[in-house]
């Protein structure tokens, strides 16, 4: 989609119910959803997170980033992401949060984005986080420069291709919860985005 075009229906996207966990779990495996309706989350204090859903103008046309987390010892090491990350005393807010995360993490300065609306916040059980996703726009084409010790790549997802419903897959894994079970997943380049990130991928396709 041309970007200008895109400008065109983002006062339209405020005005849309969130479709919550109705788009979340389309793209769950039903282990998960199992667990998520399960777990007491009040009981268990999860840590806050944020995470930025950015669109920007590549060519003129309209593109979302995401990333690939670089490998470590953790549940989350090596998958697909928004920028975002864990929310601090100092941020006051979580959009906050997920200005200063998306600047750490790919180099986009704050004052380049505009924050559009939150999206519905989603449990992720096996690192006890809530994450709260913010729809946000730069209008001008962005140099990212990604944190080496975070970011392995980045993906510059056309909005074309992410509307696409080629790229929605079922494939078999293996999680941190289940082996050899089947996942809704996007399939985006050579990379299988699932969990919690397909999860809310689903919602904004659903907005959209």
């Amino acid at each position: 989609m041309n970007f200008q075009d895109f400008l065109e229906y983002v006062p339209k996207l405020i005005e849309v119910e969130l479709p919550a966990s109705e788009a979340h779990y389309k793209m769950a495996p039903l282990e998960r959803i199992r667990e998520i309706n399960t777990a007491e989350i009040e009981n268990k204090n999860p840590k806050n997170a944020a995470v930025m859903m950015l669109f920007y103008p590549k060519n003129g046309k309209t593109h979302l980033v995401l990333i690939v987390r670089n490998s470590y010892e953790g549940v989350h090491s090596a998958q697909i992401a928004f920028p975002g990350g864990k929310y601090e005393i100092e941020d006051l807010t979580f959009e906050n949060t997920a200005l200063r995360e998306t600047q750490e993490e790919i180099g986009i300065h704050p004052e380049n984005i505009e924050i559009i609306m939150p999206f519905t916040q989603i449990y992720i059980p096996p690192s006890n986080f809530m994450v709260y996703p913010f729809l946000g726009i730069c209008k001008e084409e962005l140099v990212f420069l990604p944190d080496v010790k975070e970011v392995a790549k980045i993906i510059e997802l056309p909005l074309s291709v992410f509307l696409n419903e080629e790229i929605v897959i079922n494939t078999i894994m293996t999680t941190s919860y289940a082996k050899n079970i089947s996942i809704p997943a996007f399939k985006i380049e050579e990379h299988i985005v699932w969990g919690a990130t397909a999860m809310m991928l689903s919602e904004l396709k659903e907005v959209f």
